[in-house]
């Protein structure tokens, strides 16, 4: 690059760019600019909670101690130790202990908590309230730089660089960067709906780390969280591309689907169904999708991190945690570019997205496979036991031990007795 710093803007400090940006704010090779819309202290779309995998962790301890620390703290999150499966009137089909597919535990955290810890941790390095307003290929040679504009979400003020080497896309699912470039994604629907609140901690005790209950092919997920909250998400089928209707949305609707025909509710199921219907006006809803995974337009300068470049199903709790994964991956093959200088951008992204397309196409299918059980027709009690099994157990060793395609857990998941 001539002795030139590596230009690196940044779009969206959300999961991976901010992790990016933390990892890449000390490197004297590089120039790293972040963009996000939202203040600071803006967590208003943050309002829930989530898991993230003991493979995100692994990789981020390796990468950046500290930052695991801090998102591991007491008062930030709660580790995520267990996984266990259940009818909605109690009975019991799965439990399985983390440490039996994974080398470390998990975390339970709010989204709120874990945005603040990351942007904290690259706070320097991010312009926040403000926003790209215009990208493209500043000329059509082939060696041509990257142009990206951007103004604060006020319009009070503007700014314009000719020379961005690369454009790195952590504008989430519904990605600008991604639709300018590689054009816009074709959802490919499930056929779930899928809905999350996070309510007041009131179970005494009855909630704690992660379980599913199942009435058929409906679904209810619930973990505590800190602060005195437990967070519930819930699902059932829908046909593949129709809108949720009111109806569907209704406490009514929702208690129907929950509760046993045979039978009464345990006393876990009649907690989250009562709260379920009790704060259903806070209720954050979503049809489940993925889109093509993707790490690179056709002329190599831009790179896509996150939602951005394989948007997921959630089943197996991996979209922020591939993020993470792909944050630290592409944040040291960049330093270590830079460092042994000068460089290729298009080689870099190219190697990038080698690096990663084996791995997210792995989960993105292992999520999809799945969510079997939350399919019209499914058979819950038998897939679900099924998931007891070692093919299932080995799957989940490799996708939580295993960071990188092709490399053999250390340990595989033994064959489980079914409850």
């Amino acid at each position: 690059m001539s002795g030139k710093p590596l230009n690196i803007v940044i779009s969206g400090a959300g999961v991976a760019g901010a992790i990016v940006a933390g990892l890449l704010k000390n490197e004297p090779g590089v120039r790293v600019t972040t963009l996000e819309r939202v203040d600071p202290e803006d967590h208003s779309n943050a309002g829930t909670g989530l898991n993230i995998g003991p493979n995100a962790l692994k990789l981020l301890h390796q990468a950046d101690p500290a930052l695991c620390a801090k998102l591991r703290a007491p008062g930030i999150s709660l580790p995520w130790q267990s996984w266990r499966t259940s009818l909605t009137d109690g009975t019991e089909l799965m439990n399985l202990t983390l440490t039996e597919v994974a080398d470390n535990d998990g975390i339970r955290i709010r989204w709120a908590d874990l945005y603040q810890q990351l942007r904290s941790h690259a706070r320097e390095q991010i312009h926040f309230n403000t926003q790209v307003t215009d990208m493209a290929y500043a000329s059509d040679a082939s060696d041509s730089p990257l142009r990206v504009s951007w103004s604060a979400t006020d319009g009070s003020t503007r700014h314009e660089d000719h020379e961005v080497d690369l454009l790195i896309a952590g504008d989430g699912r519904y990605s600008a960067v991604r639709e300018t470039f590689l054009g816009k994604p074709e959802p490919r629907p499930l056929g779930v709906v899928i809905y999350r609140v996070l309510v007041p901690d009131t179970a005494n005790g009855l909630i704690d780390d992660y379980e599913q209950w199942f009435n058929g092919p409906y679904r209810l997920l619930a973990f505590r969280v800190p602060g005195n909250a437990i967070y519930i998400a819930g699902s059932f089928p829908i046909t593949p591309g129709a809108s949720i209707d009111d109806d569907a949305r209704s406490a009514e609707h929702l208690r129907a689907l929950y509760t046993p025909q045979q039978g009464t509710a345990s006393d876990q199921a009649r907690f989250l169904i009562d709260n379920i219907c009790r704060y259903v006006d806070d209720i954050h809803w979503a049809r489940v999708a993925e889109i093509e995974p993707a790490f690179t337009d056709q002329r190599g300068r831009v790179l896509l991190l996150g939602d951005a470049a394989h948007a997921m199903v959630p089943t197996l709790g991996q979209g922020a945690t591939s993020a993470i994964e792909d944050a630290c991956v592409a944040a040291a093959m960049i330093r270590d570019a830079v460092r042994a200088g000068p460089v290729s951008v298009a080689a870099l992204t190219a190697r990038i997205g080698e690096a990663r397309m084996a791995r997210a196409q792995f989960i993105m299918d292992l999520s999809r496979d799945a969510s079997d059980t939350m399919l019209p027709g499914s058979d819950t009690v038998a897939m679900t036991r099924k998931k007891t099994q070692s093919e299932f157990l080995g799957q989940l060793s490799e996708l939580f031990r295993a960071t990188t395609p092709g490399q053999a857990p250390e340990s595989g998941g033994e064959q489980r007795k079914a409850s």
